[in-house]
């Protein structure tokens, strides 16, 4: 007989992980003990050599479902001897090598025990079990126990003590254990006051019921809700959140009451039901064919595509059970802020939005937004929109990217921003930390950063950075660059773009050729002007940018990505049809303007869509980022839904014109002068700027072409490129990043690895 060490790491805890081992060392007759610590799972066994390593294999086999395990291995150590098998307190070790748990949606067990009046769980809103509940967004510290945990200040009672110090138990060192008689707590705000303790579920359905709009503390943060067939409290959210158009979620009681509004295809379900539980967005049925009083034209104006999520948590779940309608649920702020995740902030400023706010006596840690996710609707690509609460912050990277044994910390860029941390050989990429034009989201940025940073006891020795001078993630990083001693890099935006799907695609060491699309609206360029719209090929470790849009004036600075007229207006020349899109006044001087010499220059995919949509639906002002594109691509949905997808009517031949945005804007501009279909007209947009890089791509003679930017959120244009591209093409998109500048802060990771040269 021998003692064995077997050690193993990823995301092994908090995912019931101790327990498991423990019933199969029982099973197994093995006598030793399991342990967390802030690298990972150890476990020693004393036995013959064989069964040590079958009990490994069949720990890799047999490991709970919402673990990842990312390495292990055993190592024979000194004899010991055991008399029976222990799960040991946890400890700490010299390095944090651990992948971050995410929060978990409640498990199907937990959902049937809530429902069970014979269970003395019957209706808590807090059932949780080793399988759900908060992970991330209640962690102090590191290893995940208890006492490191938000639940610290919960005493158990007896019954739950006895589950959580029973192996057999469900809830065998479940963390976040707790039941009616060591309850988390309930509590209502309202009119300046907490109301005396009562049935909250009822009184929060009572509110609906009367049009009020309720602040409810959630797993990441507050939401804000009311009942989705109210329009008259739909408006008012909206007037009160200073969010006059962009879309709403919403959140359902169930998927049988959901498939009465909205197509839900089986790969979309399984997503919806997923442990990540993630707001999907969803293709409206005919407006014939709707069963429910939903007002979707206030919740999703304009849009075919609606986002909704199911109740995800046990309170969330009996609000809506008893309500039996789905309600609007969107973030708790005002809109261009960060999401309130703490109490005080919700009385402070949530107040002068929700008639009622409900809150809970549990902390939050880290405030954490609903993830996002589509699928395109041919080919149901897989598009995160938003990666958020239950998929961040742990990012389980290629096994064939080279990670170096360096600590570095990639900053992000300025729009969805999010940074990306390399330590002890894991990769971790933070939630959605918002726009950082904005205070508070600078404030979360940081905050967000150094609970992290403390957690893993990590001192980046690189800090990588966008070029963009006036980025604040860039100032930010060189600001603590200089405070830790750290060398910086800086990586181009839409370069990092490409970086971050070579990286997830595990291809930074590929010898055969990739073509980088990258789209999106706006980044600083090599040459000082402003790209989006580029086209890259990587070889032998190096990019180069090999074509691009044709360049065309940038004017007005920030007041172009707000008025889609403006983007019409430059990319014309200045078209004498379109000067009904503006005042004479304005006329004149944006003539003058653009007859100036050395103005900035702008390649933008995201600009060109919005000159189309101003043109064909004459979106000339937009209210949030992405409203003009997001309508020209439901205009294109509703032409494709009703002639199919396979039609195809582009502006392009084979010979490519040599400045696609002027040439596709005077297209578009003859056309609107025809009065064909809206819907026609984006729909043949779209189509020829598939046929564009289907030729671009031709050109260039690759067989692997990747796909990144904000404009690649267009599930009809992905669709397109792979109509006309996937039997000549190997197609590569974003799996487990999205396309948009969420994925830079990885992407800059990844060029940092790739040609790694501090400039500073």
């Amino acid at each position: 007989m021998k003692t064995y060490h077997i050690h193993i790491e990823g995301i092994v805890q908090g995912v019931g992980f101790r327990p498991f081992v423990y019933k199969l060392a029982m099973e197994m007759g093995l006598c030793g003990w399991v342990n967390n610590t802030s690298d990972g799972v150890h476990i020693r066994v004393s036995t013959e050599p064989e069964t040590a390593t079958l009990f490994l294999s069949r720990i890799l086999a047999e490991k709970p479902k919402f673990s990842v395990v990312t390495h292990s291995d055993l190592a024979e150590i000194a004899l010991e001897e055991f008399q029976q098998f222990d799960i040991i307190r946890s400890e700490e070790s010299g390095d944090t090598k651990l992948l971050v748990t995410p929060d978990f949606a409640m498990c199907s067990d937990c959902r049937e025990e809530l429902y069970d009046p014979t269970n003395h769980r019957y209706l808590y809103p807090f059932i949780t079990c080793t399988n759900c509940g908060p992970r991330y967004s209640i962690i102090n510290s590191l290893p995940y126990d208890r006492p490191t945990t938000t639940m610290a200040p919960f005493q158990m009672c007896p019954t739950c003590q006895a589950e959580y110090d029973d192996p057999l138990d469900r809830r065998y060192y479940s963390q976040t254990n707790s039941c009616p008689d060591c309850a988390i707590d309930l509590s209502l705000w309202k009119d300046g006051q907490f109301l005396p303790k009562g049935d909250e579920i009822l009184q929060v359905v009572q509110a609906w019921k009367a049009g009020k709009i309720v602040a409810i503390k959630g797993m990441g943060g507050y939401l804000l809700t009311c009942d989705a067939s109210n329009v008259l409290s739909i408006n008012r959210l909206r007037k009160l959140k200073h969010r006059p158009t962009k879309p709403l979620a919403l959140m359902h009681p169930d998927l049988f009451q959901l498939a009465e509004d909205v197509e839900v295809d089986a790969v979309e379900m399984l997503e919806l039901q997923s442990v990540s539980s993630p707001i999907v967005l969803l293709s409206l049925i005919k407006e014939a064919d709707r069963v429910s009083q939903t007002a979707y034209e206030e919740i999703a104006p304009g849009l075919n595509r609606v986002g909704v999520m199911l109740s995800y948590t046990p309170l969330y779940e009996l609000l809506l059970r008893e309500f039996g309608l789905p309600i609007v649920a969107t973030s708790g702020n005002i809109s261009g802020s960060t999401i309130i995740y703490q109490d005080e902030q919700a009385i402070r400023y949530l107040s002068q939005i929700a008639d009622l706010i409900l809150l809970n006596n549990r902390e939050i840690v880290l405030a954490q937004d609903d993830s996002v996710v589509q699928y395109s609707i041919v080919k149901y690509q897989k598009i995160i929109l938003r990666r958020s609460r239950g998929l961040a912050p742990s990012f389980l990277h290629s096994a064939t990217t080279p990670l170096p044994q360096k600590t570095i910390l990639a900053m992000g860029a300025m729009l969805k921003s999010t940074f990306t941390l390399l330590h002890s050989g894991n990769v971790l990429v933070s939630q959605y930390l918002g726009n950082t034009d904005v205070l508070d989201a600078q404030e979360n940025y940081e905050k967000t950063l150094n609970h992290l940073l403390t957690m893993f006891d990590a001192q980046p020795e690189w800090i990588v950075v966008d070029k963009h001078p006036k980025y604040f993630s860039r100032e930010y990083g060189y600001a603590l660059a200089k405070r830790l001693g750290a060398e910086i890099i800086e990586v181009q935006h839409h370069q990092a773009h490409f970086y971050a799907l070579l990286g997830e695609h595990g291809l930074l060491e590929t010898d055969e050729k990739v073509l980088g699309v990258i789209w999106d609206g706006t980044g600083y360029g090599d040459d000082g002007q402003i790209w989006g719209g580029e086209f890259f090929e990587y070889d032998n470790g190096e990019v180069t940018r090999v074509a691009h849009l044709g360049y065309y004036d940038f004017i007005l600075g920030d007041k172009m990505p707000r008025e889609p007229r403006i983007s019409a207006l430059a990319i014309s020349g200045g078209a004498e049809s379109l000067k009904g899109k503006f005042s004479d006044e304005e006329w004149r001087i944006y003539q003058q303007l653009l007859s100036q010499d050395n103005l900035l220059q702008s390649s933008s995919a995201g600009r060109l869509f919005d000159a189309a949509a101003s043109i064909i639906l004459d979106m000339d002002y937009q209210s949030y980022e992405g409203e003009a594109a997001m309508l020209l691509e439901s205009a294109a949905y509703q032409y494709f839904r009703k002639n199919g997808a396979t039609t195809f009517y582009t502006y392009l031949s084979e010979d490519l014109p040599k400045h696609l945005p002027k040439f596709l804007v005077s297209k578009l501009l003859e056309d609107k002068a025809k009065g064909y279909d809206p819907t026609f007209l984006a729909a043949k947009f779209h189509i020829s700027l598939a046929h564009y890089i289907f030729e671009v791509a031709q050109k260039q003679g690759v067989k692997k072409v990747a796909f990144s930017g904000g404009v690649f959120q267009n599930g009809w244009l992905v669709d397109l490129v792979y109509l006309f591209m996937a039997k000549d093409f190997e197609l590569l998109f974003h799996k487990d990043l999205s396309p948009n500048d969420e994925g830079v802060s990885f992407g800059q990771l990844m060029g940092a690895i790739g040609f790694g040269r501090p400039v500073g």
